[in-house]
């Protein structure tokens, strides 16, 4: 039998290895940016065209490379940041495989120029699918500049996977977003297209996140800080209530290497535990600082895992840091056992003299015996109860309810349920309130009784119903309402949220939004829809509206109006907690019931539920 096992090619066997390392242009972006931070640079600019299918160019002021060292950085496992295996349990730097550069180049065509500090001229080399071209001196500054054109030339049909161009640009933006935001004290700058996407200069994290998220993000956070002979953690969280619907902003680092780990993220949900809905995610920029012999870095070729000696024990300490950080913060109910709280009230007057305080006793006080005086302080507290008055809170049924009903007719304001503006299906069936009587429990459900029971309203839910069909009329009618502000109002949006907007924006104004740009990735909102509060955060709402329909986008394909109205019904919709009147709750009921479909919330959830007569009869038995 002949031999049928043969050695690969170099060239077929990095395309391989770049298969694990450059799956797409954000991968290249976040070697080369690696790869920056370890030359000690402090000024960092990333430049990309076409969404990195063009070009990739990151220029730095490191320290540069010798020429020899320059070429041998595009061979395979060639590393300076390791020597032996003992070495994988020490690592402070980001990049270490030393298949970065090799795998670009396999892939693309590569320029590359570098100078260190000890030599007058730079070294410029040309690679080409794994083959270098050529090699020569030139002049450069101090640092390093690699330029990335055509990814994937000469691998076709991984081209051909990869995304449209926002899509792309989305991912590039956000590997640089996690390098930026784990090194503050390096300057960045990042370019698509020939145009300024963001600057960030020098500073502290607080800082940096302003810088690459907007100045809006500032009165969000909550800083965090821990310190444990295990770990040590410290950082931002966001306040509950701008918890996202996706998990975005969401910001793992270990020893400045972003990482991802639903474990560790499930740790800050719990820490966040009934403070935001169930279908809410916080946010949060946290940084742990522990010893690398307690973690492998070497689980993933890209390097976003890792594993702990001791999960569980760090699952625990970041729940309480974030516990503990909403409580300092007050946006938690807290105790503090070591304040005295007696003396808060206490007012002295200097004009009046000191007198010594006095304790009466009463010698003769029996707990044990009824006393027959009502008015001692050891009265016998059923003596007051009369058993022929009980009767008084249990009118009788067919009595008291048509001397209520009379009553309240008589009152001025009473709307009785025949005049009740609901569908016809609604007035003929059984199961309408009676009488229009409305009880609000904990802030989140609508009670009244039918005549078959009882039935219970989420008032989020069925707002968010009446909202849906409401906008999408106004989409498929092309009429909508809106009000001129009187002071537009400036938002600010991240890349990808100000992609999306440009891509929607059509869809926006019809519902009543007059949007206009203002710089780049900032816009001036001069109208809103009629029906919008006068006091909501624009900049909140624009935000949650871009959030929910990327969320929409990402679980099921919808039609861009249809994705948009449920979007917008609910960012709009009225939350859980927020106490309404009798009169909101009655508008509410008769809109709800003047839905299409009032019985579930355009995703499929129940809007309401009944509780039959028998079903409440069996709590009783």
């Amino acid at each position: 039998m002949s031999d049928i096992i043969k050695l690969l090619p170099d060239s077929v066997a990095n395309q391989i290895a770049a298969g694990e390392v450059v799956q797409r242009p954000a991968s290249v972006v976040k070697e080369l940016l690696e790869n920056s931070i370890d030359a000690g640079a402090t000024d960092i600019k990333l430049i990309v065209k076409d969404a990195g299918r063009t070009l990739i160019q990151v220029t730095d002021n490191g320290k540069g490379m010798s020429e020899n060292d320059a070429r041998m950085s595009f061979e395979r496992h060639a590393t300076s940041k390791i020597k032996n295996a003992s070495d994988l349990w020490a690592l402070t730097t980001m990049g270490f495989r030393g298949e970065a550069l090799a795998s670009i180049a396999s892939v693309a065509r590569v320029e590359l120029k570098t100078r260190s500090a000890d030599t007058p001229l730079a070294t410029e080399i040309f690679m080409e699918g794994s083959k270098l071209e050529t090699q020569q001196q030139c002049q450069a500054p101090i640092g390093t500049t690699i330029i990335v054109k055509n990814l994937f030339f000469n691998t076709p049909a991984r081209r051909n996977f990869l995304k449209s161009d926002n899509v792309e640009k989305a991912h590039v933006f956000n590997e640089f977003i996690r390098i930026a935001l784990a090194h503050p004290q390096v300057a960045f700058s990042y370019y698509h297209n020939n145009q300024l996407v963001t600057q960030a200069g020098t500073g502290n994290l607080g800082s940096r996140i302003i810088n690459l998220f907007g100045s809006h993000y500032k009165p969000r956070l909550i800083p965090i800080e821990e310190d444990t002979q295990i770990v040590s953690i410290q950082g931002y969280i966001l306040k509950p209530e701008y918890a996202k619907k996706r998990k975005s902003d969401q910001y793992f680092f270990v020893n400045n290497r972003f990482i991802k780990s639903p474990y560790l993220n499930h740790a800050v949900e719990n820490g966040f535990e009934e403070l935001i809905p169930d279908d809410s995610y916080p946010a949060f920029f946290l940084f742990l600082q522990i010893d690398p012999a307690q973690i492998d870095v070497n689980v993933h070729p890209t390097k976003t895992e890792i594993k702990f000696q001791d999960e569980k024990l760090i699952y625990q300490i970041i729940k309480a840091a974030v516990k503990r950080s909403l409580g300092k913060f007050n946006i938690v109910p807290s105790l503090d056992f070591e304040r005295e709280t007696a003396f808060d009230d206490v007012r002295f007057d200097k004009t009046k003299p000191v007198v010594a305080p006095t304790i009466d006793v009463n010698p003769n006080f029996n707990p044990f015996e009824q006393e027959k005086s009502t008015g001692s302080s050891g009265k016998n507290l059923t003596s007051r109860a009369n058993p022929r008055q009980w009767e008084k809170l249990f009118p009788q049924p067919g009595r008291a309810a048509s001397q209520e009903s009379q009553q309240q007719n008589m009152e001025p304001g009473h709307y009785t349920s025949q005049q009740t503006i609901i569908n016809p299906d609604w007035q003929e069936s059984q199961d309408k309130p009676q009488g229009k009587k409305f009880m609000h429990l904990q802030g989140r459900y609508i009670l009244t009784s039918i005549k078959s029971g009882l039935m219970i309203i989420d008032q989020q839910r069925a707002h968010e119903r009446i909202l849906f069909e409401k906008h999408l009329k106004m989409l498929e009618n092309r009429k909508v309402a809106s009000q001129t502000l009187l002071f537009p109002e400036q938002i600010k949006l991240t890349e990808p949220d100000a992609d999306l907007l440009r891509e929607i924006r059509t869809e926006i104004a019809s519902l009543g939004f007059d949007i206009s740009d203002y710089s780049h990735n900032s816009y001036m909102i001069n109208a809103v829809p009629a029906d919008l509060a006068d006091n909501e955060n624009l900049q909140w709402i624009m935000e949650s509206i871009l959030e929910n329909f990327k969320k929409n986008n990402a679980t099921i394909k919808l039609d861009t109006r249809v994705n948009l109205a449920r979007s917008l019904a609910k960012s709009l919709s009225v939350k859980t907690g927020k106490p309404l009147t009798t009169e909101e709750m009655n508008a509410l009921t008769d809109e709800l019931f003047s839905c299409e479909m009032p019985y579930q919330t355009p995703s499929g959830k129940p809007t309401l539920n009944m509780l039959g007569m028998d079903e409440i009869g069996d709590k009783f038995k």
